[in-house]
């Protein structure tokens, strides 16, 4: 790959990409502490919903925020304050005393993680070629499944020896990595040609809306909403779900790590055909498969049945964020573009606030693990058909 060779573009997708995997571990590390605290602190399944809510709360309002005064300061600085913005209070996370501060805690950090990503994704995206800008933005949302590797592994190493709050703790040490990435990267060139006339807000929200751009803003925002309702319902719950199923806490996590490999090959796949075939085919096929291993893995019977199903849905969905993530900053003019890029993925965290919640609620009812997960299913086809019918192909066109 060209942008591969090219050590400028390669240090910043690289030193961005670890931002990525931070933000991932800690998403991450929730889905496994909520399967312990459970056990810790008696939980009911609507207070792990909560807990894990309240993560997306934050993340809508971060994402929001983000996004709009990374179009008027610039990327750079407002990636360095989400990210220790999110680190700190995943450290102070660890020394929570009460269900209550640790919701608190929860939602700081998910302010801090919502307005990192449409940052990053950005600052990526406006910094690469257009024959490269695709792959690139999914090869930084690859880092992502490094992220949730991670957690996987602190959960599997980490929390049954020494306990969820050194696993916290260890949401700490990004901290220190926001000072390094503020003398590593720069700010985007794209953003250099518009800071001296900055847009207003109130300018930019109705330009985000007008009849230009009305389309691509209604088709990304039910994109994002389905991508992460579906994502956030069935992968914060994974570890808990597998213990419904009757698998042990340990051997849940042991599982879990295993579907999560799978995300890396799924990333990959999607950055090449993002560049050969388009960010709508990407989406739309991803999508449907991801469908498909929804209603799989609720309804598989058997232990293998459960894995192979796990893999795919990790695979596909995985695969469908990074062309998602790809595709978003390139619908906007930069002048907007972190405006528009930051309220779809809003829009979207409110998808992640919901599902949660539900699958607490239908759980709680005793609802089964394969009608709950057939939910998702049709969620998943109603994105996949609005990016099929009212998105644009975008590939190897040049930003505005």
């Amino acid at each position: 790959m060209t942008l591969l060779r090219n050590p400028k573009q390669r240090k910043l997708l690289f030193s961005a990409g670890l931002s990525w995997m931070f933000d991932a571990m800690d998403v991450g590390m929730i889905s496994f502490v909520v399967a312990a605290l459970a056990k810790d602190w008696n939980l009911g399944p609507e207070q792990i919903g909560i807990l894990t809510s309240i993560n997306s709360v934050g993340m809508a309002v971060g994402a929001a925020a983000a996004g709009i005064l990374a179009d008027r300061f610039g990327r750079k600085p407002i990636l360095l304050w989400t990210l220790l913005i999110f680190s700190a209070a995943s450290g102070l996370s660890a020394f929570a005393t009460g269900f209550g501060i640790l919701c608190v805690l929860r939602f700081i950090a998910g302010f801090g993680l919502g307005g990192e990503l449409p940052v990053a994704s950005t600052l990526v995206s406006e910094s690469m070629p257009a024959r490269e800008r695709g792959r690139a933005v999914v090869l930084l949302e690859s880092f992502w499944a490094v992220g949730w590797i991670a957690s996987a592994l602190i959960a599997f190493f980490v929390i049954p020896d020494y306990g969820w709050r050194v696993a916290f703790g260890i949401g700490a040490v990004p901290a220190l990595y926001a000072l390094y990435l503020r003398r590593a990267i720069d700010d985007s060139p794209k953003f250099a040609e518009i800071k001296k006339a900055p847009v207003s807000l109130k300018k930019r929200i109705t330009t985000v809306w007008s009849p230009e751009y009305r389309r691509s803003t209604i088709m990304l925002w039910i994109l994002w909403f389905t991508v992460v309702f579906s994502y956030y319902g069935m992968f914060l719950w994974l570890p808990t779900v597998m213990v419904l199923k009757g698998f042990s806490l340990v051997k849940s996590f042991e599982y879990v790590l295993i579907m999560t490999l799978a995300q890396l090959p799924g990333y990959f796949t999607a950055a090449y055909f993002i560049e050969k075939f388009g960010r709508k085919f990407v989406l739309v096929i991803y999508m449907l498969f991801t469908a498909v291993s929804a209603a799989w893995f609720g309804n598989a019977t058997t232990e293998g049945m459960l894995m192979a199903a796990g893999i795919c849905l990790s695979f596909f969905n995985l695969g469908a964020w990074g062309g998602m993530y790809a595709y978003t900053p390139e619908l906007y003019p930069t002048t907007i573009r972190s405006t528009g890029a930051g309220l779809a993925t809003s829009f979207g965290r409110i998808g992640g606030i919901i599902a949660p919640l539900l699958v607490g609620v239908l759980v709680g009812k005793s609802i089964a693990i394969g009608s709950i997960f057939m939910l998702f299913f049709v969620t998943i086809i109603i994105g996949a058909l609005a990016v099929l019918f009212l998105g644009k192909e975008t590939k190897g066109t040049e930003l505005l």
